[in-house]
């Protein structure tokens, strides 16, 4: 095998990885979390865009919704508008949300003011991208949510783009 064609050959071996881990996570969507804790997420406090903090401590104890996302990412900027529609129509049954921008605070700025949330969002950095692998998702794919039940525990997970009706039915299955 000539130089070219061993190349050839190897760029296809890493595309057939690739589109095989690209196949496994999507397989997961949605899929209930491991039985673990979330302990990571509750050590971490972020930035917010106006420059407040942001205390996971101070979520714990009533289910929470954390979605990170980028503003360059359009799945992302997609269900936004429907995380939101959750947060205000599961807010008065004890929920909460946050977003975790996994972005710079200007354009993560920007894009609040055209699109703004009724929920808080820190500003997630390296410290965001470790704890998207802590919960269980080791490629650090966007968007990705996780539902934490009252315990703490997360409960459920999801890589890629989610709706309203999606979370209302993962809040269900949870008994609110």
């Amino acid at each position: 095998m000539n130089r070219r064609q061993w190349t050839i050959a190897a760029g296809a071996g890493v595309m057939a990885a690739a589109g095989g881990t690209g196949l496994a996570l999507w397989q997961r969507r949605g899929e209930p979390a491991a039985a673990t804790d979330a302990d990571a997420l509750w050590r971490h406090d972020f930035e917010t865009p106006d420059g407040a903090a942001l205390s996971m401590r101070q979520l714990r104890g009533r289910p929470l919704v954390v979605n990170f996302w980028a503003t360059w990412c359009a799945p992302c900027v997609r269900e936004m508008p429907e995380l939101d529609r959750f947060h205000r129509q599961f807010r008065p049954h004890g929920w909460q949300v946050v977003g975790i921008a996994i972005d710079q605070r200007e354009p993560v700025q920007a894009f609040l003011r055209r699109l703004p949330v009724g929920f808080p969002i820190g500003l997630g950095g390296f410290a965001g991208m470790e704890l998207v692998r802590a919960l269980g998702n080791p490629h650090g794919g966007l968007p990705f949510t996780v539902m934490i039940d009252a315990a703490g525990r997360s409960v459920r997970r999801k890589l890629g783009e989610t709706s309203l009706e999606e979370l209302a039915g993962w809040a269900r299955d949870l008994g609110t």
